[in-house]
């Protein structure tokens, strides 16, 4: 399966997995490879798998389909690793993203596939500027919103105002991240920082009434490209949060009785500034009208009622409401008070107005001659009316019509010059107190008419400081006299918008430092606009001067200068002439040679004019005169500016004395000579001819080369050459020439000084015969390999050569450096010359030549294709080395919970030899621990390829190691070898670090050496030598308990080892070493992270981290804790004292139950019709029980009969587990020992043995035992035992002994003989016969004591104070050999000691009653001893005595020491074929207990146990096999 499985449900299904990864267009593989895949791709086999991991199937990824399907062109997965690699670029234009499915199979023949999805998005490169989608935005704000609300895109506020903006870089349905900016009213509004969609929200509360629309333009950029800006005007919506206001508290009026109804008296008027229904006015009388007065609810307009007479000297003070039309829940009013008087009437009464006051908006756009208002007032004598403006219009605008009281504009208004104007008009009908007045308030409302004009007083010649970032420059400032919005001002950059910046209040400011050397002058261009929906715009042009500071140092024209200066130049020679320039204004140059560091000698040699530059020479310079050292001279010269404060700019110059050529080459002969075979190939070598120059080597003057002379000779140029740097005189084509013929070539030496010289020398080439020329028998020998080992002197082959009458001697010419072989130049015979080393060189190629002795003695050579063979000689390669380990010491680690088989570290060795000599064998040499004898190695190692894994759990070892050695062994295993220590130290994570960075695991796990060998040298730096090991490298997981994994940063957990303590150095120790240098670990870190990758922290680990605060949380409780624990103790006191209490108790019945050795149960002596017994049954729960005696059948009593508490107290058994065959578990298995309570096993003997019976008294007075016939034997005789009493084991039933030792140790021979033959019978005082199994023993006389065998059980108590008050008397005979019947004979058998028992018919009931009546007296003569059940943990029964005399006799006292000191006796054949059915059967259980039970100590006396031989079978309870067990 993919991981990481995120489970479905309760499911063990994973859900289906998306690996995600990302390509940015257009981008080089070798850039991306491998792509980052989130989460990383891994696949696991979920098969359980018991192999060690390096055997195990590997998972091999592949890609099983994809969309497009030309993923192939670009995309593939490596079939191992499954790191994704990119093939070639991607252009976006073609594809956006690819989906693919990748599958997972095992490598093992039989794959289960296991598929996942892997989205890989084609990332746009940042070359396209974001776009809103809309030209323009309008949104609405109640005034009455809170600070946060969020604009909305309708009247209604119903749904949120939506702002997108895009960018082509980034896909349509991802967020672009782009950051949004305001030009103006950023501080009242904001927009949403993320998302696709972006809301605009109040920053600020906002009033209609002050400004009821904000305009301003929004930009959107992506941090390198910005968008065009978008218009967004935000429209205030009214709220209702003004009262309508009377112009006065209080109005008075004069009526007369003659005032005519529906006249108006008098108009009132209350501002309410809200808009619409808000501002909408309502008025009504709320009291004082008496029913004479009405008002007009939207008019204000106050009449007389219909049918009112109006009498004199009435008043009326009317209390007037006006009410808005707001929601009703947000409705306001307020209230003023009209008192009116009556008058008589009066016939000259002026004109009245029908209100006193009128209010009018005009806009100063209106046109003159337009009517603004009707003022006609009534009168009501019908008069003519005249009406002026009395006072107000100062400037005269306004004009008031003398007849119609029409108002009419005049002239154009200026709302930017008056805004607000107060008429009082009149009205006049030409009587004495004729005139009546009103006022008309006109409000003049504005429009955009005036641009932004900027402040000339400002200076617009601007200066600033260059290389100043953010630097002030200068302050521009525009006003607009139009209202709100329209007289906002808003100032914008034309040009230079990334140098420069302007924020609201005009201020301007440098963006970026600027440098007067690149543009000393600016021409600024600010727009200044206002608010309006169609803005108005002003332009300013400002004048910048960039003002210069020395900043600059002097530069030379040239960085390094080069200058040839031929020797015997005259003394004061200009040889350079150096300019540097300085950017700066003003500067003052200065030259010199910089003296630090300077040889003083070049001071002497060279000179610098201070002002000009110019270079020269002092003295005058000879190239021969000079050591070689000082044919070039190099310096550095400086240029300061004196005025300035920069470093002085610098120059390197470099002074080269030529050799002017003093020599011309000189050859070595006058005259050379060679021989040539006359049919030599092309390139042939004749001869060498050489030439030395007197002047200074490696200097072009003493530099010889050499060419043909083409004008002597020429055809002999034609066919013959000469190498012009080696002088080898070779054939320029393949000759075809005749014998003896000679042949003369001029070669030419020259050099390359100046001027050039030059010298010539002759080359005689004679033509030789053919038979004088050997030829080899080979072109090319190979010889059968030499070992590296060989002596010197060692034969390696032989060549062969032939030629007519000649003398051949033979030549290594090539391939013999170091002279490693001789050749014989008589036979021909290859010998080594020196030690051979096949690491050096496996292969020699050597070239031989055979020349005939007249060449030779000529002292030339005249090679051909014939004479000349190649010699091939490998060498065979031996192992000479030994393998040498990387390291001394490898030190690792290993945390206590590692599993088996985790890898700690891997060794290696080279060797320098080759194939199987340098195949490694390693193993480990692991010293057994002290004091531990066996013990298994805590390490194992691949033997191939030397990974140390772990063999054992390491838990609760930490700050322990291991120590031991590694061997490596080459030739597999059969070579040399060498050894190097390891040790390895448990740690845990109290040990380790976590390193946290920003990349993700892919980078960590990629590059892990490399960060390590980081991080490994900075704690070394501390700790010399620290080993820095990695636990785990994995996806960032917080620590705040939501156990979230970051795939987009990485924890790498790690801990340090010291080599000296060999211990994990200390988490705090190792925070300390790394956190100090963090940001140096940062900067190396750099080139082995993506770009921006860091290290962000040192943290410690999250199981570290979660103790620490499991363990601060409990300081906050140790108060409660304390309480609680006091509590506890004093109320754990009283349950204490009664364990204790009740464990004295227990220790006491364990001591008295620990004494009983048997289960040996009887019914209670009861008459005949059972009435004890029948108690007894019914209270261990059988009601069904006859009475003893009687003819009916018992019913016998079972487990499942039996009550729980008598099962467990009384039997040892467990009521509360099955009872089936007991399953013991070896503890070397790993399981422990069975519990008391275990189950246990239960046997049925039915038809086994007869397990009880009835005692019959004989007519001598002899008693007898006679077992109750089986089934199968109805009809046969029944058959007797005889008992004799055992005064040995005669004790009271009070637990007391009855008789004082040495009586009981008195036992007559007679008895002895017969005791303990057929085993044990123990005789009830109701008659019921319990009768114990016997094992067989050896006969004869030097047998003595025998116990049981080492199958021991652990005891188990018989008796409760419940039965125990039933048993009045148990007394024990033992059986002897079988009695003859008198009227049958007997059918007995003695087989090896053991006795077969025989049937006799006899009458049950008889016999019963014998028995009954027998046990009745309890007389010491009786013959019937009382057995003291207290003492019977000590068998007595079980202990057989050899009947070899009276001496033999074992006094009861030394009985329980022979019995714990004696050894199982071996049993002969004879007894064991003579072994009765039953008795097989009880060996066959008794074998098998040993070999599952574990043995236990016997602890004598009263420890001692019973085997499976010497268990009880009781009568009534005879299906019930109860093993002995402790309690």
């Amino acid at each position: 399966m993919f991981l990481p499985c995120t489970l479905v449900g309760n499911t063990r299904d994973c859900s289906p997995i998306t690996y995600l990864a990302n390509v940015l267009e257009l981008t080089e593989p070798n850039k991306v490879n491998p792509v980052n895949v989130t989460p990383p791709i891994q696949a696991v086999d979920q098969d359980r798998n018991i192999q060690p991991p390096s055997d195990r199937p590997g998972i091999l990824y592949s890609v099983l389909i994809g969309k497009p399907v030309s993923y192939t062109e670009y995309f593939s997965l490596n079939r191992t690793t499954a790191e994704l690699l990119l093939l070639k670029p991607i252009d976006r234009e073609l594809y956006h993203r690819f989906d693919l499915v990748i599958k997972a199979e095992q490598d093992n023949g039989h794959p289960l596939p296991a598929f996942a999805n892997l989205q890989i998005e084609v990332m746009d490169e940042n070359n396209q500027a974001p776009y809103f989608l809309e030209t323009s935005y309008h949104g609405y704000i109640s005034e009455a919103s809170p600070v946060g609300t969020t604009i909305a895109m309708n009247i209604s506020l119903s749904a949120p105002l939506v702002i997108t903006a895009l960018d082509n870089d980034v896909e349509k349905t991802r967020d672009p991240h782009l950051k949004y900016s305001l030009d103006s009213y950023s501080h009242v509004f904001s927009v949403s920082a993320h998302g696709i969609s972006r809301y605009l929200t109040l920053a600020l509360p906002v009033d209609r009434e002050t400004q009821d629309s904000y305009t301003f333009m929004l930009c959107a950029s992506d941090g390198v490209q910005e968008s065009a800006p978008v218009a967004v005007t935000i429209t205030v919506v009214d709220a209702n949060d003004n009262t309508p206001t009377f112009s006065n508290v209080s109005y008075s009026v004069e009526l007369f009785t003659d005032m005519t109804p529906g006249v108006t008296v008098l108009q009132l008027t209350a501002d309410d500034p809200d808009a619409g229904q808000n501002g909408q006015v309502t008025y009504r009388i709320l009291a004082g009208d008496l029913g004479q007065f009405l008002i007009g609810r939207s008019t204000g307009i106050i009449t007389v009622s219909q049918g009112v007479k109006l009498t004199v000297g009435r008043h009326y003070a009317l209390t007037v409401e006006a009410t808005d039309n707001g929601p009703l829940p947000q409705r306001r009013s307020s209230i003023t008070t009209v008192y009116i008087e009556v008058l008589p009437p009066n016939n000259q009464s002026p004109p009245r107005f029908p209100r006193q006051q009128y209010n009018l908006e005009i806009s100063e756009a209106m046109r003159t001659g337009a009517t603004l208002l009707n003022l006609q007032a009534e009168d009501r004598e019908d008069d003519l009316i005249a009406y002026t403006i009395q006072s107000g219009d100062f400037k005269g605008n306004f004009e008031l019509l003398q007849n119609s009281g029409f108002l009419i504009l005049h002239s154009p208004l200026d709302r930017e010059t008056v805004d607000y104007y107060t008429l009082v008009v009149t009205a006049s009908d030409g009587h004495p107190n004729g005139t009546s007045t009103a006022m008309v308030n006109i409000v003049v409302t504005d429009v955009n008419d005036n641009d932004p004009t900027f402040d000339s007083s400002l200076t617009v010649n601007l200066t600033v400081i260059e290389e100043q970032s953010h630097a002030y420059v200068g302050q521009v400032k525009a006003t607009d006299p139009d209202l709100g919005a329209n007289g906002q001002v808003h100032y914008r950059l034309v040009n230079h918008q990334t140098l420069f910046t302007i924020n609201a209040s005009g201020s301007i400011w440098t963006s970026v430092p600027l440098d007067r050397e690149e543009r000393g002058h600016y021409f600024l261009i600010v727009e200044a606009s206002d608010g309006a929906v169609d803005p108005r715009r002003s332009l300013l042009t400002l004048s910048i001067t960039v003002l210069d500071v020395d900043d600059n140092s002097p530069i030379f024209s040239k960085q390094s200068y080069n200058i040839n200066l031929p020797e015997n130049s005259p003394k004061n020679t200009v040889i350079l002439q150096l300019k540097a320039t300085d950017a700066d204004l003003i500067s003052n140059l200065t030259y010199r040679i910089r003296a630090e560091g300077l040889d003083p000698e070049i001071l002497q040699l060279f000179h610098i004019d201070p002002v000009t530059g110019q270079l020269s020479v002092l003295k005058v310079l000879d190239y021969e005169a000079l050591n070689e050292s000082w044919h070039t001279y190099t310096f550095t010269v400086e240029a300061l500016d004196t005025k300035g404060t920069m470093p002085p700019g610098l120059a390197s110059v470099t002074v080269r004395i030529l050799d002017m050529n003093d020599f011309s080459p000189a050859f070595s002969q006058s005259v050379y000579r060679g021989m040539v075979a006359p049919n030599a190939v092309k390139g042939t070598i004749i001869t060498t001819v050489m030439a030395n120059d007197s002047d200074p080597a490696g200097t072009p003057a003493g530099l010889v080369r050499y060419k043909v002379d083409q004008d002597n000779h020429p055809y002999s140029t034609s066919i013959f050459d000469v190498a012009d740097v080696s002088g080898q005189v070779v054939t320029k084509v393949n000759l075809n020439e005749e014998p003896n013929l000679k042949f003369r070539l001029v070669v030419v030496a020259y050099d390359h000084g100046e001027p050039v010289k030059e010298n010539t020398t002759l080359v005689e080439i004679t033509v030789l015969q053919p038979s004088v020329i050997p030829v080899f028998t080979q072109e090319e020998y190979r010889f059968p390999p030499v070992s590296e080992e060989a002596a010197v002197g060692t034969l390696v082959g032989v060549i062969m050569a032939a030629a007519v009458n000649q003398t051949i001697v033979y030549s290594i010419v090539g391939g013999n450096g170091g002279d490693i072989f001789s050749l014989n130049e008589t036979t021909g015979e290859i010998f080594t010359a020196s030690l051979l080393d096949y690491e050096t060189v496996p292969k020699y190629v050597l070239k031989v030549e055979a020349n005939s002795m007249e060449v030779v003695s000529s002292n030339l050579r005249a090679p051909t294709k014939s004479n000349t063979a190649k010699v091939v000689v490998d060498i065979w390669d031996e192992n000479d080395h030994p393998p040498v380990f990387t390291k001394s010491l490898y030190i690792g680690g290993v945390t206590e919970d590692a599993k088996t088989f985790t890898p700690v570290l891997q060794v290696q060795a080279l060797d320098k030899d080759t194939g199987n000599y340098s195949a490694m064998l390693y193993s480990l040499i692991i010293p057994p621990p002290p004091n531990k004898g066996d013990s298994k190695d805590g390490f194992v190692i691949e033997p191939y390829s030397g990974v140390v894994k772990t063999a054992i759990v390491y838990r609760n070892m930490r700050r322990s190691y291991f120590k031991f050695e590694v061997v490596a062994t080459d030739n597999y295993g059969l070579g040399h070898s060498s050894t190097a220590e390891i040790v390895v130290s448990v740690v845990n994570q109290l040990d380790m670090q976590v390193i946290v960075s920003n990349v993700p695991p892919t980078y960590v796990e990629k590059n892990k050496d490399k960060l390590l060998s980081i991080l490994e040298r900075y704690v070394q730096e501390q700790i010399a030598g620290a080993k820095v090991v990695v636990e785990t490298i994995g996806p960032h997981r917080t620590i705040d308990g939501s156990e979230q994994e970051d795939y987009t940063k990485s924890d790498l957990m790690i801990y340090a080892i010291d080599p000296l303590t060999n211990r994990a150095v200390s988490r705090q120790e190792l925070f300390k070493f790394l956190d100090g240098k963090l940001l140096d670990i940062n900067k190396e870190s750099q080139p082995f992270l993506p770009p921006g990758g860091r290290i962000l922290e040192i943290t410690t680990p999250e199981v570290v981290t979660s103790v620490k605060k499991a363990v601060q949380s409990v300081g906050y409780t140790e108060g409660a804790l304390l309480a609680l624990a006091v509590i506890i103790i004093i109320c754990c006191v009283p349950a204490i004292l009664i364990v204790i209490i009740t464990y004295k108790q227990f220790k006491e019945r364990q001591a008295e139950c620990a004494k009983t050795s048997r289960i040996q149960m009887a019914l209670p002596t009861g008459k005949p019709e059972g009435g004890t017994a029948n108690n007894l049954y019914e209270e261990l729960g059988d009601n069904a029980m006859r009475g003893f005696g009687q003819h009916e059948t018992q019913h016998l009593l079972r487990p499942s009969l039996l009550r729980p508490e008598e099962l467990s107290v009384e039997s040892g058994i467990d009521p509360g587990q099955d009872y089936y065959t007991q399953d013991y578990y070896n503890y070397d298995h790993g399981y422990e020992l069975p519990q008391y309570g275990s189950r246990r096993k239960l046997i049925s003997p039915s038809g086994l043995y007869d397990e009880y019976g009835e005692v019959v008294v004989d007519d001598d007075g002899s008693y007898y035992y006679s077992p109750q016939e089986s089934d199968g034997e109805q009809g046969s005789r029944k058959r007797r035992i005889k008992l004799v009493l055992d005064r040995e084991y005669e004790t009271s039933s009070t637990g007391e002994d009855s008789i004082p030792d040495t009586q009981r140790n008195r036992l007559s021979t007679t008895q002895t003989n017969h005791v303990n033959v057929n085993g044990s019978i123990y005789v009830a005082q109701n008659g019921s016969i319990i009768r114990t199994r016997r094992s067989g023993n050896p006969s004869g006389p030097t047998h003595t004591t025998s116990t049981t065998n080492n199958n021991l059980k652990v005891n188990s108590p018989v008796f409760s104070s419940r039965l125990a008050k039933h048993f009045k008397k148990l007394d024990k005979m033992a059986a002897t050999l079988e009695e003859r019947a008198p009227l049958n004979s007997p059918n007995t058998s003695v087989d090896g000691g053991r006795i077969t028992l025989s049937t006799f018919q006899s009458s049950r009931r008889a016999v019963s009653s014998t028995a009954t009546s027998s046990f009745s007296n309890t007389d010491n003569n009786k013959m019937l001893n009382v057995l003291n059940t207290r003492q019977s943990s000590v068998s007595l029964g079980s202990t057989s005595m050899s009947n070899t005399g009276p001496g033999s006799m074992v006094s009861k006292t030394d009985v329980p020491t022979a019995a714990c000191s004696s050894t199982e006796q071996p049993e002969s054949p004879a007894g064991t074929d003579g072994l009765q059915e039953g008795d097989r059967e009880s060996k066959v259980d008794r074998d098998k207990d040993d070999s599952v039970v574990p043995r236990e100590p016997l602890e004598c006396p009263s420890d001692r146990t019973q085997s499976d031989e010497e268990e009880l079978w009781m009568g009534p309870w005879n299906s019930l096999h109860i093993p002995m067990t402790k309690l």
